[in-house]
């Protein structure tokens, strides 16, 4: 049994129905129309999401790494969610080296990593080097009161405004900014709060 921290996605050992369970596999979902050719899942936790996607685009894609930074996580992961197209790796997403040792990817998915970083900057910078030209970052988060303000999770460095996640893209040749109610995840309505974003950014 893998420990629950409390931000860690461990669906055998939760209730069908869970709503942290339900936003979470709801964003895997909203993905994998994008994932093609060689695709990373960065911060995977415990894999389930990765070997999700590499099931449904396995026609599509030649290949999954996913990479988290906890040993345990990723022999949790590596123990239940076995797929012949998918590989665990250990990697620290603030790396410098990462893109070098990891190669580049047609398609990147980072769900609800960057609020946990003390560098977005060099996070942002990591996973725009890591993808192939024409490549897609597909990226959530949560909001918040903004950088450098606590946010009241043990976990999160801070969480953005929404203004300061779409700061986040400029160097991208395109994105596309949806956010999520739920397991809803739609361009924005009037009068809807949204507490988290998911971008569709292309290199």
């Amino acid at each position: 049994m893998l420990e629950d921290t409390g931000e860690r996605i461990i669906p055998k050992e939760m209730k069908p129905m869970n709503g942290l369970l339900l936003e979470h596999i709801a964003r895997y979902y909203f993905s994998t129309p994008y994932v093609k050719g060689r695709v990373l899942d960065i911060a995977c936790g415990t894999g389930y999401g990765s070997q999700m996607v590499t099931k449904d685009r396995k026609k599509e894609i030649t290949e999954m790494i996913a990479v988290d930074i906890d040993d345990k996580t990723l022999k949790y992961a590596i123990d239940n969610y076995y797929h012949p197209l998918l590989t665990f790796q250990k990697g620290d997403v603030l790396d410098r080296e990462l893109p070098q040792k990891l190669g580049t990817f047609d398609t990147i998915l980072s769900f609800e990593t960057i609020e946990h970083v003390e560098d977005d900057q060099l996070f942002m910078k990591n996973m725009y080097e890591l993808l192939n030209p024409g490549g897609k970052l597909i990226l959530s988060t949560p909001f918040g009161q903004g950088k450098g303000v606590p946010s009241g999770q043990p976990f999160h460095v801070h969480q953005f405004t929404i203004e300061e996640f779409k700061n986040l893209f400029q160097g991208f040749s395109e994105v596309e900014f949806y956010y999520q109610r739920g397991v809803t995840i739609e361009p924005p309505r009037k009068d809807v709060y949204y507490p988290l974003g998911v971008a569709v950014a292309v290199k």
